[in-house]
């Protein structure tokens, strides 16, 4: 099952499809470090670090405890986004977003909105009612892409991570308190 935005199509991946995809998902993950994105690693991202990402990515999805999400483009991936959910009773009700990324020739056509709300959907559909998320701060973060989407500021860590050239910048943690009835059916 997967929805339209324009011409893009989104949609889930299972953990064999995603191994089946893990070429375009490298390609992806380093073209958007290695213009800038803010997403764990440093540039230039070795394919071989990409590809260690998304084969540890497999098994979460295998379990359930995560879910990946793409944007296609006909064939090819020009987006992705993935929600990691809490396994611990007390926290069952909240998810993390994790690695929006959007091909950097393919920015500025909707896709990361999107996909943000394709992953509002399924939290929705699994009752999750909080979701949470960082960036950087500067220019390799989405502040205001997240503000634009309702995601509140909470905060930041000094020193928190090394951007993808290298300087220590401080993270901006977000969260956004979803309303089940606010579900699409």
């Amino acid at each position: 099952m997967g929805t339209a935005v324009g011409e893009i199509r989104l949609e889930p991946l299972s953990a064999s499809a995603l191994q089946a995809e893990q070429g375009q998902l490298v390609d992806l993950l380093c073209s958007c470090v290695n213009s800038g994105g803010s997403l764990g690693f440093l540039a230039p991202l070795a394919k071989s670090d990409a590809s260690e990402f998304w084969s540890g990515v497999v098994p979460q999805v295998e379990s359930g405890s995560r879910l990946v999400l793409v944007a296609r483009d006909g064939d090819r991936i020009v987006g992705s986004a993935q929600l990691a959910f809490e396994s611990k009773q007390n926290g069952r009700h909240r998810a993390e977003v994790l690695k929006v990324m959007v091909d950097p020739a393919q920015r500025r056509r909707g896709i990361a909105a999107g996909l943000m709300a394709e992953l509002e959907r399924h939290a929705r559909e699994r009752s999750i009612r909080l979701l949470f998320l960082d960036t950087a701060e500067g220019e390799s973060g989405a502040r205001g892409f997240y503000e634009s989407l309702g995601y509140a500021y909470v905060g930041g860590i000094p020193d928190y991570a090394l951007d993808p050239r290298g300087r220590s910048t401080k993270n901006a943690i977000y969260f956004k308190a979803l309303r089940i009835s606010d579900s699409p059916h």
